[in-house]
């Protein structure tokens, strides 16, 4: 069984790393990474050493209370 034959469905995931975001929400990955910065501590933000990853549920409830991205 190689890899592709293991990969979860982004929309499965718990959470999404910047690119996997990008492409699931249609939102840019730099402004992806603004959102992230503007919203340091928030509960759909999740870091891994560096690297920022989004908590799906979490992130699609900030963007249906959010007007504007």
């Amino acid at each position: 069984m190689n890899n592709t034959d293991r990969t979860i469905p982004v929309w499965k995931k718990y959470s999404l790393n910047v690119s996997e975001a990008a492409e699931y929400y249609g939102i840019g990955e730099k402004r992806l990474r603004q959102i992230a910065g503007e919203n340091e501590g928030a509960d759909f933000i999740l870091e891994v050493g560096s690297h920022i990853r989004f908590k799906r549920k979490l992130f699609e409830e900030y963007l249906d209370t959010t007007g504007t991205v």
